[in-house]
C-alpha cells in the first residue's frame, strides 16, 4: 500500500498495488456525524457509541456535475449520504436507455436492495449540481442494524418508502398519457426538490425525457403545448408554474 500526494488536486491517491485499485478521496469537511446538519435522519436512533462508530469508519468525496457516484453493478460495499447538492438515479436499460427513477437531495441515504440480495448495486448515480457525499463500510452499518432495533426499523422505513414512491412511478409511467407524466414531473419538482412553484431545471429535455417514459421531442413538444397554454413559463434552464391548478388536473387526470 502506499500513497501519493498531490498537491495541485489538494487530495491523496491511495494506491493498492495488490488489488490493482486507486482510489481518490479528500479529508472530511464534517467533524462528526454528531452535529453534521445534514446527516441521515434516522442517525437520531444511534447512541454516542455507536455515532462514534460510524464517524470513525467513513470518508467524504465530492463530486463535479455528470459525474458518476455510483455506477450500476458496482459492489456495493458502502451506504452513500448526500451532504449537498442534487442527483439523477437511474437505471441503465437497454441500448443505451436510461429511466430516471428520482432525484437525491440532502439528507438521502443511497443504498439500494442489491445490498442485500446480490451486494451490487442496482442503479447508477451522477452528479446534477456539485456533490458532496459521505461514504460509510455497509459493515458498519449492518452491524449498527443488528443491535439497534430502532435505527434497524428506521431503515426498513426508508427502505419501504423509496418501494412505495417506485411502485407509484410505475404506475403512472404505465397509464398515464404523456402530458400527464410531464405535468407530474413539473410537480414532483416543484412540491418536493425546490418547493417552489418557480426553480432551476436541472435535467436536459433528454433527461425529462427519460425521468417521463418519453423521447425528448415530445417533452419539447408538451412543453411548448402548456406554455401556449399560460400553464408555465419555460426556459432551457428554468421553470416558473403560472397556473397550478390546471397542472395538477392535467397530472392527476393523465
Amino acid at each position: 500500500m502506499i500513497y501519493v500526494m498531490i498537491p495541485e488536486a489538494g487530495c491523496t491517491i491511495r494506491v493498492d498495488l495488490c488489488r490493482n485499485l486507486i482510489l481518490m478521496y479528500t479529508e472530511n469537511k464534517i467533524t462528526s456525524c454528531e452535529n453534521c446538519a445534514r446527516c441521515w435522519t434516522n442517525f437520531s436512533q444511534l447512541s454516542q457509541e455507536e455515532l462514534d462508530l460510524i464517524n470513525r469508519n467513513r470518508y467524504e468525496a465530492s463530486f463535479k456535475p455528470s459525474e458518476i457516484i455510483i455506477k450500476q453493478g458496482s459492489p456495493s460495499s458502502n451506504a452513500i449520504f448526500l451532504v449537498s447538492g442534487l442527483a439523477k438515479v437511474y437505471m441503465e436499460g437497454y441500448s443505451g436507455k436510461n429511466l430516471i427513477l428520482n432525484l437525491a437531495e440532502p439528507s438521502t441515504l443511497l443504498a439500494g436492495p442489491g445490498v442485500h440480495v446480490n451486494s451490487r448495486y442496482c442503479y447508477s448515480v451522477a452528479a446534477l449540481t456539485q456533490v458532496q457525499a459521505c461514504f460509510i463500510n455497509f459493515d458498519v452499518i449492518r452491524k449498527v442494524i443488528a443491535s439497534n432495533p430502532g435505527f434497524a426499523a428506521g431503515f426498513i422505513e426508508d427502505l419501504s418508502d423509496k418501494a412505495l414512491r417506485l411502485h407509484q412511478k410505475m404506475l403512472n409511467l404505465t397509464q398515464k398519457k404523456m402530458h400527464g407524466r410531464l405535468a407530474e414531473a413539473l410537480l414532483y419538482f416543484a412540491d418536493n426538490i425546490f418547493r417552489s412553484d418557480e426553480f432551476e431545471m436541472v435535467l436536459s429535455r433528454q433527461e425529462l425525457g427519460e425521468m417521463t417514459n418519453m423521447a425528448k421531442e415530445s417533452v419539447v413538444r408538451i412543453i411548448g403545448e402548456f406554455e401556449n397554454e399560460h400553464i408555465i413559463h419555460a426556459t432551457p434552464r428554468s421553470v416558473k408554474i403560472l397556473d397550478r391548478d390546471k397542472l395538477n388536473v392535467i397530472s392527476e387526470k393523465g
